[in-house]
């Protein structure tokens, strides 16, 4: 068992972007860090997405600190690009990243479990002590498959959209595609230009459509300058805009939203950015339907009453962060799962534990983990010399 003092390093649990880009900060500023990843690799979240995604943010907007995305990259990062960058950024940093290490369970320590400091327990029976802990398993962790009547009785292929991959296999079937976010929209677009013979998209609520750059000008920008604004004032500067750039769906069965962007958004609707979507619905290549209701053998009944019979279902609905067992214990989650502070900032019954890739703004997911690492370094490098110095206690 490693001591609490310090000589003992922060444990950043995660080997994705918010765990690399806190642990490179981390190391900058002197103060030693350990990366514990549960797979054999870093950026494993971003080996298991389909084989079509870029990123929605430019790649100057997405770098981690201490080292830019190569110009070869592209504007929109590929999916692999990205695992190269992930790769090279560790690399580069010098990073201590253990693999095939997971954390299972983050307590106090001390003799009575009152701490000061945390307690990590990990697989292989490892118990690791040290003053600070960083959480950083990411956004996407756990997937959700909603529990809807006579799922479980389905007699066609089903998986959650972290299973898919490319269209191949799909060709000349009929697949139904569950959930319009980013990543429902752009695998229905995926499938159809795959050769799918039928895509249908579910849709519960419609979302709000962005270009993901208007004359050269990127979503995300706009995103970074706005969202700090009243949302009344961005939903109707986003509506008008809207009206401008992206065509009426309503006739192909995929409405605007009554809501305004940005109110939407604050509940937790990202905005899908377009890369197919419009015009493969208004050429028919994919079809809006209502939500799914139930299951029933080889019939999938939707919300209208509407009885489909697709090959395959693939349900883009959505992911947890699974964060329950690690830490639900201490107090620090709200009702949905999700930290209830990030960045610098612990949880006031939790000094010395952070939080690093929780939310997703409208700014950019990359660029706010970027921003946040440097913060949590920051704090955790000040309260170190405190301690040192004997000025101040916590992590």
């Amino acid at each position: 068992m490693d001591r609490s003092d310090d000589r003992a390093p922060v444990y950043v649990i995660g080997g994705g972007p918010a765990g690399l880009a806190t642990a490179a900060a981390l190391r900058r500023r002197g103060v030693r860090a350990l990366v514990l990843e549960k797979s054999d690799a870093v950026g494993a979240s971003w080996r298991g997405h389909y084989e079509r995604l870029r990123l929605h943010t430019t790649r100057r907007l997405s770098a981690l600190p201490g080292l830019a995305m190569p110009r070869r990259f592209g504007r929109w990062v590929a999916r692999d690009d990205v695992v190269r960058y992930l790769e090279k950024y560790a690399a580069y940093h010098e990073l201590d990243v253990v693999t095939g290490v997971e954390a299972h369970r983050v307590e106090p320590a001390g003799p009575d479990g009152s701490g000061p400091g945390w307690l990590v327990h990990a697989s292989g029976g490892r118990l690791l002590t040290g003053r600070t802990v960083v959480v950083a398993t990411g956004f996407n962790h756990t997937p959700f498959l909603p529990d809807w009547p006579g799922r479980d009785g389905w007699t066609g292929e089903l998986l959650h959209a972290c299973a898919y991959r490319e269209p191949t296999a799909y060709k000349g079937r009929d697949v139904l595609v569950v959930g319009v976010g980013n990543t429902g929209a752009e695998i229905a677009v995926d499938l159809a230009d795959g050769g799918a013979a039928h895509v249908r998209l579910a849709v519960r609520t419609p979302p709000h459509i962005v270009r993901r750059s208007t004359a050269g000008w990127p979503a995300q920008r706009t995103g970074i300058l706005t969202r700090r604004l009243p949302a009344p004032l961005v939903d109707r500067a986003a509506g008008t805009l809207a009206r401008f750039a992206v065509p009426d769906l309503a006739p192909y069965g995929l409405p605007r939203p009554d809501q305004g962007l940005y109110t939407r958004f604050r509940e937790g609707a990202v905005p899908v950015q377009d890369v197919g979507l419009i015009d493969a619905v208004r050429s028919g290549r994919v079809r809006p339907v209502a939500p799914v209701a139930s299951f029933d053998g080889g019939i999938v009944t939707l919300a209208d009453g509407s009885r489909i019979a697709p090959d395959a279902v693939i349900l883009a609905t959505g992911y947890r962060r699974g964060l329950e067992g690690l830490v639900g214990h201490l107090g620090v989650l709200d009702s949905r799962g999700r930290p209830v502070v990030r960045g610098a900032r612990s949880p006031a019954r939790a000094p010395g534990l952070y939080f690093n890739g929780y939310t997703n703004p409208i700014s950019g997911m990359l660029r706010e983990i970027a921003l946040d690492a440097e913060k949590i370094a920051r704090v955790v490098s000040r309260r170190g010399r405190q301690h040192r110095n004997g000025t101040g206690s916590g992590g």
